[in-house]
């Protein structure tokens, strides 16, 4: 592990992509949505497998709304990101309030010893998998240790949001609402890899905060990709990483040529190794 992990460089403007304005607002609130629509329609008929893929697509897009709220960068009131948090903790299977906390705790620490959300990307392959089912565990547990009462109110109603859907599945014994619990369960076994390891493993030699994809992989993930602009520009959202990377690769000596993307081979910058 690094002494000490890159901070965010002076002398780089970017204030001017953190407004909202309604447009930005709608499209992102409605992001998952046709994802969960299809997935739900096909969860429904006897091709209810494409389902899962539909399903997966869904829950990408839903981490990127829920990660927008944590950070506030939506253009809503904080209520507004909570309520937006709690209805994704219904339709997702977790805590997202428990999931603030942690990813707070993350950037706050930075891959450091008080990262628990990040050791993961210290883990091997093998590991993170072994390890993923417990993950969500680890992070409510975390949550409802350090957080204050206001956060484990918020907890519990998370909580009290997932027995609804699960009780609505057992009593009405919908189809698509089964396939829609096992879709969220099998996501969240996956979050420690897929949220958490694939930007950050690999970096322990270097200071580098997290990994950066440029090109095709990086729309398919919904921008996701383009994590160590996340991490040094927090209260950018998410849809004007594009434009943040591009001015920290013009502006910043030495910002391009020791990004590492998150798959090499399907980076379209010259460096990202």
């Amino acid at each position: 592990m690094p002494n000490a992990i890159e901070k965010a460089p002076r002398g780089v403007i970017w204030h001017d992509l953190t407004s909202m304005n309604a447009l930005d607002v709608i499209r992102e609130l409605t992001l998952p949505l046709p994802w969960l629509g299809l997935s739900l329609w096909l969860f429904s008929t006897p091709m209810w497998v494409l389902g899962f893929p539909a399903s997966f697509m869904f829950f990408l897009c839903a981490l990127r709304l829920n990660h927008e709220a944590i950070h506030s960068n939506l253009g809503l009131s904080r209520v507004g990101d909570h309520l937006v948090m709690h209805v994704l903790s219904a339709i997702m299977g977790a805590s997202n309030s428990a999931v603030s906390y942690g990813h707070m705790v993350h950037h706050k620490h930075a891959m450091g010893p008080g990262d628990f959300e990040g050791k993961c990307g210290h883990m091997s392959f093998r590991q993170v998998l072994r390890y993923g089912p417990r993950f969500p565990l680890d992070v409510n547990h975390a949550a409802w240790v350090g957080g204050t009462p206001a956060l484990r109110k918020r907890i519990l109603i998370d909580w009290g949001l997932n027995g609804v859907v699960v009780g609505a599945a057992i009593l009405f014994s919908w189809q698509f609402l089964w396939f829609h619990v096992a879709a969220m369960g099998i996501a969240q076994c996956l979050t420690a890899l897929f949220a958490v390891w694939i930007t950050h493993q690999g970096l322990g030699d270097n200071a580098l905060v997290a990994r950066s994809q440029r090109g095709v992989l990086a729309r398919i993930a919904y921008l996701m990709f383009y994590h160590r602009e996340h991490h040094l520009f927090p209260n950018v959202p998410v849809r004007r990483l594009p434009k943040l990377a591009a001015r920290l690769d013009a502006s910043v000596p030495g910002y391009a040529q020791s990004r590492r993307a998150v798959v090499p081979w399907l980076d379209h910058g010259e460096f990202g190794r």
